[in-house]
């Protein structure tokens, strides 16, 4: 996931009057790969893992480094650098350079090197032989001599980092690029392309708000209704004169802004601001990652992501950043394409939310003989043969030992992992409670599992009786249905027993034990003891120093030591606050202190709570998000692509965000992602 680590927008590093002649330098004699057209629609952002500029085409180059510069250089300043023995001591790269050098340092997490952005994109443009190609091709990691670092840049104005670092700004200033200079419009042309680009935002806004798709089923002109986008665009033309003038009536063909290219374009504006603004939530915080996978409409199996933070402010927050199609795509085992040869991909059989399912077992058994009068009654008074046939298959299921059996267990077990459903899915969650359930969840189920059978039986035998189902002899031999001239050489007790009923339960405890292991409820134990609740009654020092131990990375050996001498102070100061005595969770604890700037006079305690806040205990935020899949992508809308499905779903879900984003915001990034638009 490293395209979600901390992204710094491009900022221009000098301003350079008059570059130096380029006359009677040397021509660049290194050979490259033969060049070809590649698609750069997702570029790597980890600089070790990139390609040489010069490999992509001489037509795809600008557009490459366009995509770079507006991206900004990866900076993971959340990473763990790893240190190095450099000289008879440990040294590692500071992130504190990210800030001191700006948007040109970037850091390699495969190649455990810093990199300069500026340089790897114009350093072969650059015709003057100076300076190494530490910054771009091997990548420096010289930690004992940060100097390096300001020796790079050089002195203006005829320094290789300098020179490439005013490319790269006129590369973005479009005013001064050699393309718009070609193209310099009146005041007239830019207005009408400003109010054409404006409507073709608000309409969508409107769209991407409400979850609505952009096309129709034709756009051709004779259609009677052309797909929600062109439509609302065209029924604003009609309430608004001059939106009528520019668009409806005089619109160059080419520079109508409704497109589907544009309106993909104008998403993707929307989504990448909606992120930028998360980003910038979390600043150089920490934030947890919460992923899950389901199948889309189209049977596409989609991973969504969520992240889990602490805002500035102290509020908790989890914020939708976008949904991936599975890695078969990515790797080329499926390819894509166009026509008959669009994106598709098998579906795999997932692991559903069960907790859904206990009620719909519960209707089935209150409404068993309903539901088989009414199978019966299709079965002989349906009109289509196929229908027909399918209550008679389910009609003979439902009769048989098996049905019952299976339905029972299934209840059995469900209900005991129901309420502990429940809690794991509530937004605050109650840590206390959960470790408690889950203890009792893992009890109750060992214990049906070691005397459950007897009651298990006897709920099949009076169901069996009442709705005159098949009852089987446990003491028979056991017949296998998909074979039955085949001797299984076991009882029906044996099976059902032994290779049903505690082969079930015995997977079932085993999860709950991997999933909740003794160091996780130790875990969540101590976090407990930060709760809040009745004046803190459950503050106990000891296991939040053990708490803090599970986080070796974010405290040093000093920083533990004074940590056990500031809890003391932490929790006089605190219960001694008016303001503190009605807290009752941690949510509401992390706000008041940020608030009474507590948070300033406590910075490890206020360390210790952000981290247990940030703590995953289920991903209920990623299903609520696959719900809004389904209204985004619709039946009659299943070939949306990976990336317009992603941006719909980020201004769908984050509508908080996505309110805040101004058209002017939306108008500055579409105008950087291609330079044959109209200059503004």
């Amino acid at each position: 996931m490293e395209k979600y680590f901390k992204k710094v927008s491009y900022v221009p590093e000098a301003t350079i009057n008059d570059l130096a002649s380029k006359s009677g330098e040397r021509k660049d004699k290194r050979k490259f790969p033969p060049i070809h057209d590649t698609n750069i629609n997702d570029l790597p952002s980890d600089p070790g893992e990139r390609k040489d500029i010069m490999h992509y085409s001489a037509n795809q180059r600008d557009e490459v480094r366009r995509r770079y510069l507006t991206k900004g250089p990866f900076q993971p300043y959340g990473h763990k650098f790893k240190q190095i023995l450099i000289a008879g001591s440990t040294r590692r790269f500071n992130p504190d350079w990210f800030d001191q050098y700006g948007s040109w340092l970037k850091y390699s997490i495969s190649r455990k090197s810093a990199f300069c952005l500026y340089c790897y994109l114009f350093k072969d443009e650059v015709r003057k032989q100076g300076g190494s190609d530490a910054f771009v091709k091997e990548g420096f990691n010289s930690w004992n001599k940060p100097d390096r670092l300001l020796t790079h840049m050089g002195k203006p104005p005829n320094s290789t980092h300098i020179i490439a670092a005013q490319m790269c700004e006129d590369l973005m200033n479009q005013n001064q690029s050699i393309v718009h200079a070609l193209f310099k419009q009146d005041d007239k042309v830019k207005t009408e392309y400003r109010i054409r680009l404006n409507a073709s935002i608000n309409a969508s806004r409107f769209l991407l708000r409400q979850g609505l798709p952009f096309r129709g089923h034709t756009e051709k002109e004779e259609a009677v209704n052309k797909g929600n986008f062109l439509e609302l665009v065209k029924y604003t033309g009609e309430q608004n004169d001059a939106i009528r003038k520019v668009i409806l009536n005089n619109a160059p063909g080419n520079n109508q802004m409704i497109s589907p290219v544009i309106q993909k374009d104008i998403v993707h504006s929307f989504a990448e601001e909606g992120r930028q603004a998360i980003l910038e939530e979390i600043g150089h915080g920490v934030f947890g990652l919460l992923v899950d996978e389901s199948a889309d409409v189209s049977h596409k199996e989609q991973m969504g992501v969520v992240l889990r933070f602490v805002d500035k402010r102290g509020a908790i927050k989890e914020r939708f950043i976008g949904v991936f199609h599975k890695k078969r795509i990515s790797s080329g085992d499926v390819k894509t394409g166009t026509r008959q040869n669009q994106e598709r991909s098998l579906s795999r059989p997932e692991n559903t939310h069960w907790g859904s399912h206990h009620k719909t077992l519960l209707r089935l058994e209150e409404l068993f003989s309903t539901t088989i009068k009414v199978l019966e009654y299709i079965q002989d008074e349906g009109v289509e043969d196929v229908k027909k046939h399918q209550a008679y298959g389910l009609l003979k299921y439902f009769h048989i030992f098996d049905c019952v059996f299976y339905l029972h267990l299934m209840l059995l077990i469900l209900g005991f992992t129901a309420n502990l459903s429940l809690v794991l899915q509530q937004k605050d969650q109650d840590i206390l409670n959960a470790v408690s359930l889950v203890e009792s969840t893992k009890r109750e189920l060992q214990k049906l599992r070691d005397d459950g059978w007897e009651l298990l039986m006897a709920k099949v035998a009076s169901f069996c009786k009442i709705h005159d189902a098949e009852i089987l002899i446990m003491e028979e031999d056991f017949v296998d249905r998909r074979r039955p001239r085949k001797r299984t050489n076991i009882t029906n007790m044996h099976h059902y027993k032994v290779n049903c009923f505690c082969t079930v339960l015995d997977l079932q405890i085993q999860e709950s034990n991997d999933r909740f292991t003794e160091v996780t409820i130790d875990l969540l134990i101590c976090m407990a003891s930060l709760s809040p609740i009745y004046s803190f009654h459950g503050f106990d020092k000891e296991k939040l120093v053990r708490l803090a131990k599970f986080y070796p990375d974010d405290f040093s050996y000093g920083e533990l030591l004074s940590l056990e001498q500031q809890l003391e102070i932490y929790i006089d100061n605190i219960r001694r606050g008016e303001r503190f005595k009605n807290v009752e969770n941690l949510g509401d604890l992390s706000c008041l202190m940020v608030n009474t700037r507590k948070h300033i006079a406590h910075p490890l305690v206020y360390k210790l709570l952000k981290l247990v806040l940030t703590l995953l205990v289920a991903t209920a935020s990623v299903k609520r998000c696959f719900s809004a899949m389904k209204l985004v992508k619709t039946a009659a809308r299943n070939r949306i692509g990976d990336q317009f499905l992603s941006d719909c779903m980020v201004c769908f879900i984050e509508k908080e965000l996505f309110d805040s984003v101004s058209n002017e915001k939306v108008v500055e990034r579409f105008q950087k992602m291609n330079e044959h638009r109209v200059v503004l």
